[in-house]
C-alpha cells in the first residue's frame, strides 16, 4: 500500500522510549529522566482491591467512573482543592492525566483551532493537540519559568479555545502563584474560552510554597478544566487513574470520547484508588518530605556548574530544567552523558526549547542513596563535557 501523509507524522515521538533504548545499551546508568516516584503505593490500595474482588465488577461499569471512588474525591477537592461539587461542574474518573487531557481537546476543539501552551510544555500535550489536527501556540515563561499573563493574552485569537498551565509545573519544577492563575483564569473567562489547569502534581512543593487551584475560583466552574493524577502522589503510575474536574455542559461530549476510547476506567484500579485517597496525605507528605531531602542535594551539587549552567529555584514537581551554555544540541549532551558518565537525563528539545541547550532533570525515582550518585555522576559530567575539567 502507498504511504500517504497522516496527522501522525507531525506528531513528535516520545522521547523516555528513545532515552530508555539509550539506557538499555549501557547498563548501570542511572536514571535522572522519567518522571515517578521512587515509593509504591499504599497498603490501603492493595486491601480496597478485596472489595472489587467480592463484588459483580467483570461487566463494564460507570463511563465517568464508579460512585464510591466518585465521592471520595468529591469530599477530596473539597477538603484540599476548595473545589464544590455542585450541579455545575463534573467528576470524571480517567485513565490517567493523559487521558484526560485528551478527553477536554477532543470536546472542545474541531480541526484548525487553537491551545495556548506555556514554553517549556510537557511534550504529551503538544502530542495531543497535534492528534487532533489543532495547533498548539506556544507563549515563552519568563526567566524562572513562571507565567506571563499579558503575553497569553495577546496569543488569544478567534480560533483560541483553550489556555493551558501546569502547575507545580514539568518540566520546570516552577508552581506558578495564585495571582498569576487567577489573572489566566480571568482572561478565559473574559475571552469565553476554557483554561485547562494540570495539578498531577498539586502535593509536590518546598519552602513552604502553596498549591492554587483555579477551579476553587468563584464563579469559575463555566470554563474551568482541573487535571488530577493519582500516578505520581501515590506511586500509582501504571494503575492508570486519574480524574478531571470539568463544566457541566462537557459532561457528555466528554462521555462520548471517554466511552468511544475507554468505555470505562479499568474498575480493580478503580478500587485500588480508593483505599489510595483514604491513606491520603499522611501518607504521601513523609515521602515527598524524603523527596525533598534529594531537592536539596541536587540544587546543592548543580551550584558548582554556575559558571555555565543556569539553575532555577524549581520548587516544586520533582523537576530542575538546567539551561547549559554550550554548543552542543541538547541531545549529544545526553547521549554522552549516558555513554560516558553512566547518568541520564532528557533533552529539553522534547519540551520545545529548541534555542539554547537545555537538560530536564528528574529526581523523584530514586532513593537518596542511588539519587546521590547520579546526580554526582551528572556533575562530573557536566563539568568535563562543557568545562573540560
Amino acid at each position: 500500500m502507498t504511504s500517504q501523509f497522516s496527522r501522525m507524522q507531525f506528531v513528535q515521538s516520545p522521547i523516555i522510549p528513545v532515552v530508555a533504548e539509550l539506557i538499555n545499551a549501557h547498563p548501570g546508568t542511572i536514571s535522572l529522566g522519567q518522571g515517578v516516584v521512587y515509593y509504591n503505593p499504599p497498603s490501603a490500595t492493595f486491601e480496597a482491591i478485596s472489595n472489587f474482588a467480592s463484588s459483580d465488577n467483570h461487566k463494564y461499569k460507570a463511563v465517568v467512573g464508579i460512585e464510591p471512588l466518585q465521592e471520595v474525591i468529591a469530599a477530596k477537592l473539597q477538603a484540599e482543592n476548595q473545589i464544590l461539587i455542585t450541579d455545575k461542574n463534573y467528576i470524571v474518573v480517567t485513565a490517567g492525566s493523559n487521558m484526560g487531557f485528551m478527553n477536554a481537546i477532543l470536546a472542545i476543539t474541531s480541526p484548525g483551532d487553537e491551545i495556548i501552551l506555556q514554553t517549556p510544555y510537557y511534550f504529551n500535550h503538544e502530542m495531543a493537540i497535534m492528534m487532533a489536527s489543532c495547533e498548539p501556540i506556544l507563549v515563552d515563561t519568563d526567566e524562572q519559568y513562571q507565567l506571563r499573563p499579558e503575553a497569553i493574552k495577546q496569543a488569544i485569537t478567534e480560533k483560541t479555545k483553550a489556555v493551558v498551565t501546569i502547575s507545580p509545573n514539568n518540566p520546570t519544577g516552577a508552581v506558578y502563584s495564585e495571582k498569576a492563575l487567577r489573572e489566566v483564569n480571568e482572561i478565559c473567562r473574559q475571552h469565553q474560552i476554557y483554561h485547562i489547569n494540570d495539578e498531577a502534581y498539586e502535593y509536590f512543593t518546598y519552602n513552604n510554597i502553596k498549591h492554587f487551584s483555579p477551579g476553587s475560583i468563584k464563579n469559575s466552574n463555566p470554563h474551568t478544566i482541573s487535571l488530577f493524577s493519582l500516578s505520581k502522589a501515590y506511586g500509582f503510575a501504571s494503575w492508570r487513574i486519574g480524574y478531571m474536574v470539568i463544566p457541566e455542559h462537557l459532561r457528555f461530549p466528554i462521555q462520548k470520547v471517554q466511552d468511544t476510547i475507554l468505555i470505562c476506567p479499568p474498575v480493580i484500579s478503580q478500587y485500588a484508588a480508593i483505599g489510595a485517597l483514604k491513606a491520603g496525605l499522611n501518607y504521601c507528605q513523609p515521602k515527598i518530605k524524603e523527596i525533598a531531602k534529594v531537592r536539596q542535594f541536587l540544587l546543592e551539587q548543580l551550584s558548582q556548574l554556575d559558571s555555565f549552567c543556569t539553575i532555577p529555584s524549581a520548587e516544586g514537581a520533582f523537576y530542575v530544567l538546567l539551561k547549559i551554555d554550550t554548543h552542543l544540541p541538547a541531545m549529544t549532551l545526553v547521549e554522552k552523558l549516558i555513554q560516558d558518565f553512566k547518568v541520564a537525563v532528557i533533552p529539553g528539545t522534547t519540551f520545545g526549547m529548541s534555542k539554547g541547550c537545555y537538560l530536564r532533570v528528574a529526581y523523584g525515582a530514586l532513593n537518596q542513596e542511588t539519587a546521590a550518585v547520579g546526580i554526582q555522576r551528572l556533575v562530573k559530567g557536566l563539568k568535563h563535557l562543557i568545562a573540560g575539567n
